[in-house]
């Protein structure tokens, strides 16, 4: 006759114990190294054209906004054991607070599909990412945020862009870590819908319908010294185009302050079918800083060759030095040189405080359509403050203006810009 219980009840209760107790074991460090993170951004766009109070052919004169977003990071740890398996989870709430169909597509929020030109009350996006770990290698799969030279997410309004793909980073080696991934859905910042991988359309350099069915990218970077690194990776997106980048970090301490530089050079070539077109392009980029207490004074200087702009991810931002509030001077041909100045108000009795201003200028920029030489030149500044203690430690304010002025505006418009962005950080766990 069959018994349910083929063990003594004492032996069956002891392995269910001994079963619970490994399975607790194994989920310790899943829980215990979690976190749990939310960003509570709240931001104000004002950017005018400065081309009238009414619409013209290139769209409204002005753009202003103000929106409320929340961004929630789960970060698990791993299970024990040689081989780890976790998950990571993104919330993200975005809020309308003001914005008018005349002033609207400022980036913080999608627009109504009722309206093309009227924003929506609120959004929400999410992204699982399923994680495995072992040793000093971790593979991801889901939703990612990633942020290197040749694919860095863009962050640079309410919500960040996700990039949806498989990424594996290893650090077996002291100072050396290796990188390679495959991605081929986004998120853009102002939006919910996941879209194919494409090319970033700015100023029309390419078409805005450009898609790929991936984007295959691999590198290492390699920590010398303290004071010198190195960075190499090449890309892939399918049948648009290949690119290479090579940098070096340095710092050099000085009898009196320190010196600091940054070279960048990336290689970009068509590939496949040339959906884009034929692409040909070198771009340089380099930067040189000087710091003395809470002082910085840096220059820069970037050159792009060839007949194209420098082609790049939609949703990412170009790792160029150059590469601004505005614009990033990478057009055909052009050649752009920057000044900069940094201060930490630290130096003199006021953590938390900073300031830098920044100009740059751009000139040679061959015009579609056109035999005159483009010029273009931007001014930054930046204010912020972080609350250093008391109720409001880590409340962060931060203002940012900026002037842009070109000579070919069918491609460039005029405009001046001012962002006002209040965020506070806090962990649940």
């Amino acid at each position: 006759m069959f018994a349910p219980f083929p063990l003594a009840p004492e032996r069956g209760l002891a392995g269910l114990l001994a079963m619970l107790t490994a399975a607790s074991t194994q989920a310790a460090g899943f829980v215990e190294d979690s976190s749990a993170k939310v960003e509570a951004r709240n931001v104000y766009f004002n950017r005018d054209f400065r081309d009238g109070h009414v619409s013209s052919s290139q769209g409204a004169s002005k753009r202003e906004e103000w929106a409320q977003g929340f961004i929630l990071n789960v970060q698990s740890g791993y299970t024990q054991g040689p081989v780890g398996f976790g998950v990571d989870a993104l919330g993200m709430l975005g809020i309308k607070l003001d914005s008018s169909p005349a002033d609207s597509n400022s980036g913080l929020l999608p627009s109504s599909g009722n309206n093309p030109r009227e924003s929506v009350d609120q959004y929400a996006k999410m992204g699982l990412t399923g994680k495995m770990r072992y040793s000093q290698t971790v593979l991801k799969y889901g939703s990612l945020l990633p942020d290197m030279p040749l694919l860095k997410y863009n962050d640079g309004r309410l919500l960040p862009t996700m990039f949806q793909g498989a990424m594996l980073t290893s650090e077996e080696i002291n100072n050396l870590k290796f990188s390679i991934a495959r991605l081929d859905k986004y998120t853009a910042r102002d939006s919910t819908d996941r879209q194919d991988i494409r090319v970033h359309c700015k100023n029309k350099r390419y078409a805005c319908n450009i898609e790929a069915d991936h984007f295959d990218m691999a590198g290492v970077d390699y920590k010398f010294s303290e004071r010198l690194s190195a960075q190499y990776q090449v890309a892939k997106l399918e049948n648009i185009y290949r690119q290479h980048f090579l940098g070096v970090v340095a710092s050099q301490p000085l009898n009196v302050g320190s010196l600091s530089a940054d070279l960048r050079l990336i290689k970009s070539d068509d590939i496949g079918n040339a959906r884009a077109g034929d692409i040909d392009h070198r771009a340089f980029s380099g930067m040189l800083g000087y710091s003395l207490g809470g002082h910085k004074v840096s220059a820069g200087w970037q050159r792009m060759y060839g007949e194209n702009s420098m082609p790049y991810l939609d949703g990412s931002n170009p790792y160029l030095v150059n590469y601004a509030q505005v614009n990033d001077f990478a057009a055909a041909q052009e050649r752009s040189w920057q000044l900069r100045y940094d201060y930490d108000f630290k130096a003199v009795g006021v953590p938390g405080l900073t300031f830098f201003t920044r100009y740059i200028n751009g000139d040679h920029i061959k015009v579609p359509g056109s035999l005159a030489e483009g010029k273009e030149w931007e001014r930054d500044s930046e204010l912020k403050y972080q609350v250093q203690s008391g109720t409001f430690k880590d409340v962060s304010v931060r203002l940012r203006n900026s002037t842009y002025r070109s000579n070919y505006e069918k491609w460039a418009r005029d405009m001046d810009e001012t962002r006002v962005i209040v965020s506070y950080n806090f962990s649940i766990w």
